[in-house]
């Protein structure tokens, strides 16, 4: 985001100040933060995800709020639509429904032997995926193709990780797929670490690969919060943050770790190794 706004013309201690504020992963502390970035009358709020982006709502109607993504803005009622979000919110969103049938999709091509599969989500998390058994949703519908059994599973905070892959070796799960969030999002480490006491091959994220997990597979977010830094320019010269349409991104990155596949004893496809933006070793 500094190296986009830096490209439009803004740098920080001369024509800009950006104030931090950052949750660690609990998404109790987020409306505490924003009602702290409220109270210094900042121009612009900027966001990543479904729960920041409902606290920041919840804690202003007039600041423009920037979302760096979040899964789907207007099932959520965030925003009124995605051409025109109306109020107060622009931004990006990460389509991630969609994101979760690809990722299933990988984790089968890498692993073919996977029958059972978990799920692991935050209930907490406003855009969580819902009732798997609901035909509907594109990862279902994978799921079927590919032959797949989805088991969902619960965590709200980290404390609950061990308790929570107890029960997946109970149901003799074989593989597992990391529902993007923000809590979980912030610890990549201690569930590749878990999925790997078990063996299980796993997909998740961009970084979920990068914390020991076998796929990462999403939305380019390096390349989505420098363009956030194109609505705060927008904003900060007059735009209305409710007249600039949501975007959907473009770029997706697909991250293998030859580390974890090792130790899995799982030899990666040459038609994943083609298609990878970047092997971890």
């Amino acid at each position: 985001m500094r190296t986009g706004l830096r490209e439009l013309g803004y740098t920080e201690g001369n024509n800009i100040a950006i104030e931090f504020r950052w949750a660690e992963g609990n998404v109790d502390r987020l409306p505490k933060l924003a009602a702290e970035l409220v109270s210094l009358d900042v121009a612009v709020i900027v966001t990543y995800g479904t729960p920041g982006v409902v606290a920041a709502k919840q804690a202003t109607q007039t600041i423009p709020i920037v979302m760096v993504t979040a899964g789907d803005p207007v099932s959520t009622g965030i925003v009124a639509s995605l051409a025109r979000p109306g109020g107060n919110i622009t931004g990006s969103t990460s389509i991630t429904r969609d994101l979760n049938a690809k990722r299933l999709e990988l984790l089968k091509e890498a692993a073919p032997h996977i029958t059972r599969v978990a799920v692991l989500v935050n209930p907490d998390n406003p855009a969580r995926v819902p009732d798997l058994h609901d035909e509907l949703q594109p990862l279902v519908i994978t799921a079927g193709a590919l032959q797949v059994e989805l088991h969902q599973f619960r965590s709200r905070r980290p404390n609950e990780f061990n308790t929570v892959f107890a029960e997946m070796a109970k149901a003799r799960i074989d593989g597992l797929m990391v529902i993007q969030d923000a809590m979980l999002n912030a610890n990549p480490r201690p569930i590749a670490g878990l999925a790997a006491m078990q063996r299980l091959p796993s997909v998740g994220f961009e970084e979920f690969a990068e914390g020991g997990g076998l796929i990462g597979y999403g939305s380019d977010f390096q390349e989505m919060y420098r363009h956030a830094a194109h609505f705060i320019d927008k904003i900060l010269k007059g735009a209305k943050p409710g007249e600039l349409p949501i975007e959907q991104p473009t770029k997706f990155k697909l991250i293998l770790n030859a580390k974890t596949a090792k130790a899995l004893g799982l030899k990666i496809p040459q038609s994943l190794l083609l298609r990878a933006d970047e092997l971890i070793q």
